[in-house]
């Protein structure tokens, strides 16, 4: 008889918990997918650029893994703080554009030890830390590609409009403004300009190269100096961004090009929306498009499937992963007026 009266008590007992129980598992399941969360930390909000790839990140995260953004504006200790804080917060996964590449050793080993994923855009940490963890991802695009776009399109222009030879000596005087020292983009793009030069034929004569540090005002402080200091001798500019480019063309338009001075030829990179105006108006003569929209995507399909404990796969996230954890988003020329028209 007590074997027969304990075994309705239990299930009678059972009744009243699992309703509670399922309760407790629903409030659990639906408080962790809402803890979720993605830091992302950037270098510098005044960066034309990033300031597109954070607005497409933005757009991403709308409906979905929700993402908080900020500012490192230029130092990288900064940068390390706020992403400490976004570990010591519980966030489930953390996108990052470095200050200092040659610092992403440091937030990786932060990340690795909080086992917090990463996953960085546009300043290719060096592949000796990216090696470090298998939790850590780069998008970006190969900046070689860019400066050969930016060279071609230079030695069409040269070869279209032969009075671009000003002083007819067969040679193209010309100037760089680089980026900031020891940015792999700001390496490449110029390397691989004029190495594309030379392999289309043309001599050339570098007269002066400087860094903008990628700002407007650098550019055009820099392309200020330099036609203070050879003038009429310049015939053609390279700038390693748009921004640096329209910054010369600011200081170009003040000497009297584009007016009684007549057309300076002057290529960026990224083709961002100040940039492709320029373009439209026919001031820039070329660029090349950096997409930050599928930087954006990619960054952030990785960064949430991250965040979900999923691994990312190049089905899910839509984009080819190389070599386990590169994604690299192709450049495209965008040529200005003067060569569209021919």
């Amino acid at each position: 008889m007590a074997g027969q009266s304990a075994q309705p008590f239990s299930l009678l007992l059972m009744r009243k918990l699992l309703p509670v129980i399922l309760l407790v598992f629903l409030f659990v399941s639906c408080h962790s997918e809402k803890e979720l969360k993605i830091g992302v930390a950037v270098y510098d909000f005044q960066d034309s650029f990033i300031t597109e790839v954070r607005e497409a990140i933005m757009e991403c995260s709308e409906n979905d893994i929700p993402v908080t953004i900020v500012d490192a504006a230029g130092k990288q200790q900064t940068q390390n703080e706020q992403i400490e804080r976004f570990i010591n917060n519980g966030y489930s996964a953390i996108i990052v554009n470095s200050v200092d590449r040659t610092a992403s050793g440091v937030i990786i080993e932060k990340c690795r030890q909080s086992n917090v994923p990463l996953v960085f855009f546009n300043r290719e940490p060096v592949r000796d830390d990216m090696a470090k963890w298998d939790k850590v991802y780069y998008v970006g695009a190969r900046a070689e590609d860019s400066g050969r776009m930016a060279g071609e399109l230079m030695a069409e222009y040269w070869e279209l409009y032969p009075h671009a030879d000003r002083n007819g000596d067969g040679a193209m005087q010309f100037v760089v403004i680089k980026g900031e020292t020891g940015h792999q983009d700001t390496e490449l793009r110029t390397e691989y300009f004029i190495d594309t030069l030379l392999e289309k034929g043309l001599r050339l004569e570098k007269v002066h190269e400087d860094t903008g540090d990628w700002t407007r005002s650098g550019g055009y402080s820099v392309m200020t100096s330099m036609l203070l200091r050879s003038g009429d001798r310049i015939e053609a500019v390279f700038a390693n961004n748009d921004d640096m480019a329209l910054g010369a063309l600011e200081a170009l338009q003040e000497y009297g090009y584009f007016s009684t001075k007549g057309f300076m030829p002057v290529i960026g990179i990224d083709g961002t929306p100040v940039g492709q105006a320029a373009l439209d108006n026919g001031m820039l003569l070329a660029t090349v498009f950096n997409d930050a929209g599928n930087q954006a995507k990619a960054a952030y399909r990785i960064a949430a499937a991250l965040a979900e404990g999923r691994e990312p796969v190049s089905e899910a996230i839509g984009y080819d992963i190389v070599d386990g954890r590169y994604v690299w988003i192709p450049y495209r020329p965008m040529p200005g007026r003067l060569l569209q028209d021919r």
